[in-house]
């Protein structure tokens, strides 16, 4: 099996694999105050609460949008496997041409969405991924990853809006009936959800545009299922399409070493035990 963890900014997802199959998926809250030991622990009791053991784990897979995690879920997953994880990041292969100013600063998540959806159309598709941040990020005919947009996310500009709007109340994020609200409640429902798919939209359609070639749009991410039926241009839904990019990617990197991943636990085993 194959242990896939994309760790955003509000959640961390988890994929366990047989062969190109998601045989079982976890959602977790990112926590920036923990440790190694703590992520380990929670990782090893969801695997066991599925009736995995441990050991049918042969390899693992982290993108991570969250520097700071980085070194401890990749302690926790040396630990619980035995060896590093491969983490996606500068010098990992893609199998796709980057053709952006600077490579090595894309997030690692970016990087899955591009390579899932062209190998899910191979062809020029646009991938709309609905998180803290809304990532929008294309690819061409050529199957070269050409670059994107980034705009705040859905429930950031909605917690934006009700901290600086005093009279404002939170209202459930769901597709309202019309346009023109009769109520508070209509009204922010629809400049929620109607006024953010018109964002997409736009920005989906002027990428199409200037590819100017037949392009696929593709929606992924926690929040994605609230624009079925809702924007114009999102036209198929995949919520663990980021999961399913690292795995290809782990595929395509399998047996290559990290090295530095290696040094560090290494040096840990061979560390001497203090006893007080």
């Amino acid at each position: 099996m194959l242990l896939a963890i994309d760790v955003g900014n509000t959640n961390t997802v988890i994929g366990l694999y047989r062969g190109d199959t998601l045989a079982h998926h976890f959602r977790i809250v990112t926590k920036r105050q923990t440790t190694a030991d703590e992520v380990g622990e929670l990782i090893l009791s969801l695997i066991e609460r599925r009736g995995i053991d441990p050991s049918e784990i042969a390899g693992a897979v982290l993108a991570s949008v969250v520097p700071p995690l980085n070194r401890l879920f990749t302690e926790a997953f040396t630990t619980l496997l035995g060896k590093a994880p491969i983490v996606v990041g500068p010098g990992i292969k893609t199998g796709m041409p980057l053709v952006v100013d600077n490579p090595a600063e894309l997030g690692a998540d970016r990087i899955a969405n591009a390579v899932a959806g062209w190998q899910r159309f191979r062809q020029a598709v646009v991938i709309v991924d609905f998180g803290t941040g809304t990532n929008i990020d294309v690819v061409n005919g050529k199957g070269e990853y050409q670059g994107g947009a980034i705009a705040p996310g859905l429930e950031l500009s909605m917690d934006a809006l009700f901290a600086r709007a005093a009279k404002l109340a939170r209202v459930e994020l769901k597709r309202p009936e019309r346009a023109i609200g009769k109520n508070t409640h209509q009204a922010l429902q629809s400049g929620l959800l109607f006024g953010y798919a018109g964002l997409v939209d736009s920005l989906v359609e002027r990428m199409k545009d200037e590819l100017g070639t037949p392009t696929r749009v593709l929606a992924t991410g926690g929040l994605a299922f609230l624009f079925d039926g809702v924007s114009r241009t999102i036209e198929s839904y995949d919520e663990f399409l980021t999961l399913d990019g690292l795995r290809i990617l782990y595929n395509l990197n399998q047996g290559a070493p990290n090295l530095a991943a290696d040094k560090r636990a290494a040096a840990k085993r061979a560390a001497p035990t203090t006893r007080n």
